[in-house]
């Protein structure tokens, strides 16, 4: 091998250490392929080849190590309000955009936010701090058709499949993206306690307060919330005015985050900034409600390309590393571990997959819109639990920030709080059957559609029907959640998965065969379904 590392140090001899590899991520990924569909392969397959080199890995690195910068002021005293970003950076966000991360959705073309899924998927494992910015610009395109001119504004940037980080007014961007700034201190997720105010100032507003949390604070654009005459009201927020001036929002500070530590989230103040209402006044958080949807469908896919990316990386290390004689992947112990994470991996994507299906479907949007909640909260739920088993796989080398571990660990939480924590995505379920009896039939119908092919899974969904024949009481709701998200995966699964891992999960999952940690199981096919990863 030209150019390897020196094995042969003066005390001793490397061995028994396994050789790091750039990983092709559609390639290598048989689940993936499995859960894609036929529409756009050719484009996702560049696309994991592309994101999984060792030039992207790299970037992904230095993304991490090399965290944004607040540049408040110039240097003679001037306010600039900017945050600045390693190289590194600027490569991941080319990378996403130009192959079409926050475009395909809505260019026309069939299986349009499937595709969009995949490439969250895939992305994730490489730097998922780089998909904030681009996932908030897919979401505001929906949330931009309540009004023709912002969206004729707009929406030709935002879907430019290319890359602009130019801080100038929009008129002069070869293209855009468009951050969120909802959340205030003293409301967090409850919007309507929102205390920043709106007044008229001609054909636009003039919008002061603060935002405790500000989703990629560098963006061209932002989506916001504030108290209008009429009541809770959306606008939109350029950075720039339409007179060439930077729009007075002053960044505060950077938020000194557990992980997703290449991404800036921000606190900011608005001091007169101008803005442009989007959609009816007081209908504010309806309004938003669109993009917060669509955001939801990526916290849903990103646990399962954190999942996947921990799990591959213990793969690769058991197939390369020997213990006692004998590589770590022929243990039957490491096995049953491995397999039982694999079950886990493949049963977050099936459903998170299935979800973006429903998404470009319109005749599934009552679906869809219970589905991706469901996802949400269980798939990163587990995501947390998986990461740490795939970390300890690797022994002491997981714990060291050489390997990608530690990056994933950190980052594992993050969706599962983001757009929504546990209760309040476990009580929306709730409000969306009660509101929607179109989303509870659509459920329903998704559940029983997989009856008949597994008398396990038929006893299971029996039980659920008969133990909340409605609506659980709200202290429930975690539990009910639950359920169904194990059983909605195992429907998936039953229907278009690898045998042996729909097997495992029916029993592991819906059933009871197995105890509390990753390889507590007995009777997996540990072999089929590692063969099938």
């Amino acid at each position: 091998m030209p150019y390897a590392p020196r094995s042969h140090l003066a005390t001793h001899e490397v061995t028994n250490q396994p050789d790091p590899q750039a990983r092709d991520l559609w390639q290598s990924d048989a689940a993936l392929r499995r859960w894609a569909g036929q529409e756009n392969r050719a484009a996702l397959a560049a696309f994991g080849r592309a994101a999984g080199s060792e030039e992207m890995r790299e970037a992904g690195r230095l993304a991490n190590r090399n965290p944004p910068e607040l540049h408040l002021f110039d240097r003679g005293g001037r306010r600039l309000d900017e945050v600045r970003f390693h190289p590194a950076w600027h490569q991941l966000m080319q990378l996403g955009l130009s192959h079409g991360y926050a475009a395909c959705a809505w260019e026309g073309a069939p299986g349009g936010h499937a595709t969009h899924a995949a490439l969250v998927y895939m992305l994730s494992q490489v730097e998922p701090g780089v998909c904030c910015p681009m996932t908030m610009t897919y979401a505001a395109v929906p949330a931009l058709a309540a009004d023709a001119a912002l969206a004729a504004l707009w929406r030709p940037k935002l879907l430019v499949r290319g890359y602009d980080p130019a801080s100038v007014p929009l008129v002069q961007k070869a293209a855009a993206t468009m951050g969120m700034a909802m959340t205030e201190k003293q409301g967090g997720s409850d919007v309507r306690a929102n205390t920043t105010t709106a007044a008229r100032d001609g054909e636009g507003w003039r919008l002061t307060g603060h935002k405790w949390f500000c989703s990629a604070p560098m963006s061209d654009g932002f989506l916001t919330l504030a108290q209008a005459p009429g009541g809770l009201t959306c606008f939109v927020v350029p950075r720039w005015t339409p007179d060439g001036r930077r729009n007075a929002i002053q960044i505060q500070r950077l938020k000194d985050k557990l992980g997703n530590r290449a991404n800036a989230s921000a606190e900011i103040e608005y001091h007169g900034a101008w803005a442009q209402q989007l959609g009816d006044e007081g209908a504010g958080v309806r309004t938003i409600l669109s993009m917060v949807h669509h955001t939801r469908l990526d916290t849903a896919l990103a646990p399962a390309g954190l999942m996947r990316a921990a799990l591959a990386e213990a793969l690769w290390w058991a197939r390369g590393r020997a213990a006692f004689q004998r590589r770590l992947i022929d243990q039957p112990l490491m096995r049953a571990v491995l397999a039982d994470l694999a079950v886990e991996a493949e049963g977050a994507l099936a459903l998170g997959m299935r979800v973006a299906r429903a998404f470009d479907d319109p005749a599934e949007a009552p679906f869809a819109r219970i589905a991706v909640a469901v996802a949400k909260f269980w798939s990163n739920k587990r995501c947390v639990w998986l990461v740490a088993e795939a970390m300890e796989a690797l022994g002491g080398m997981g714990y060291v920030e050489d390997t990608p571990m530690p990056l994933l660990y950190r980052e594992a939480p993050l969706n599962g709080i983001w757009e929504g924590s546990g209760n309040v995505i476990a009580l929306d379920i709730l409000r969306a059957l009660a509101r929607d009896p179109a989303a509870g039939a659509g459920l329903v119908a998704e559940l029983q559609a997989a009856t008949g092919a597994d008398r396990r899974y038929d006893a299971a969904l029996r039980d659920h029907l008969a133990r909340w024949p409605g609506l659980p009481p709200e202290g429930e709701a975690r539990w009910f959640a639950e359920r169904l998200a194990v059983l909605l995966a195992g429907s998936v699964l039953i229907r278009g998965g690898d045998a042996a891992t729909a097997d495992a999960w029916v029993a592991t999952r819906i059933g009871s065969a197995r105890g509390a940690v990753a390889g507590a199981v007995a009777g997996l096919d540990t072999d089929a379904i590692l063969s099938a990863v």
